[in-house]
């Protein structure tokens, strides 16, 4: 497989050709620093495989990418940054990127990841992947707590403080019917199979606090 090298740090461009080099499978074209010199490498070369950095000094490597397919480049391309941003990931996926790699992966993670792309997968490094999840769930935490109404949310405290139906109507001056029809609500909303759960998520996500 033949390989370009975009990254502004020498070092960095170095210890990727010795790596790759030393892989036997890929034969290291070039290198360039910036934008200017990847489009010249890209169109002399013609390379099967572009490993870019996402931040090349002042300029994107992203940008740099969207440059490359307008101009008609055939090549995959790989993002290698030390970046997780949620928002660059996602850029690049929607530009058409073969792979999104660490720079803190091993030698061997890197290797397997370009074999991969090089058969025509794609690979997204789990470190990226993992903070996605994270991010989603807790999204998934804040759009539940934004559909619960500011009655609901009282009542939530006080199952949190295991108080009963009774208790909670006691505390908040409403029937126990009303009660009864909040804690219904709230165990739709939270998605939660009974109180004991919307109890142990109201403690877990903040809602009761102690003094």
């Amino acid at each position: 497989m033949k390989v370009v090298i975009v990254d502004d740090h020498p070092l960095v461009r170095k210890g990727l050709k010795s790596l790759l080099t030393l892989d036997g499978s890929m034969e290291v074209l070039g290198e360039a620093a910036n934008s200017r010199e990847a489009l010249l490498l890209f169109s002399s070369v013609k390379p099967d495989l572009a490993i870019v950095d996402l931040r090349l000094g002042s300029e994107s490597g992203l940008d740099l990418i969207e440059e490359a397919l307008r101009q008609g480049v055939e090549c995959k391309f790989v993002v290698f940054t030390t970046s997780s941003n949620e928002d660059m990931f996602r850029r690049a996926k929607e530009i058409g990127v073969a792979g999104y790699i660490l720079k803190e992966a091993f030698p061997d993670e890197l290797l397997h990841a370009l074999r991969l792309i090089g058969r025509g997968r794609r690979y997204y490094d789990p470190g990226v992947l993992d903070m996605i999840m994270e991010s989603s769930t807790l999204t998934e935490i804040n759009d539940s707590r934004e559909q619960l109404t500011p009655r609901e949310k009282e009542v939530l405290i006080e199952m949190g403080k295991g108080l009963s139906n009774k208790e909670i109507s006691n505390s908040l001056f409403i029937t126990e019917f009303t009660v009864k029809k909040h804690v219904s609500q709230i165990l739709a909303k939270l998605d939660v199979s009974d109180r004991t759960r919307a109890a142990l998520y109201a403690n877990a996500h903040g809602f009761v606090t102690y003094v």
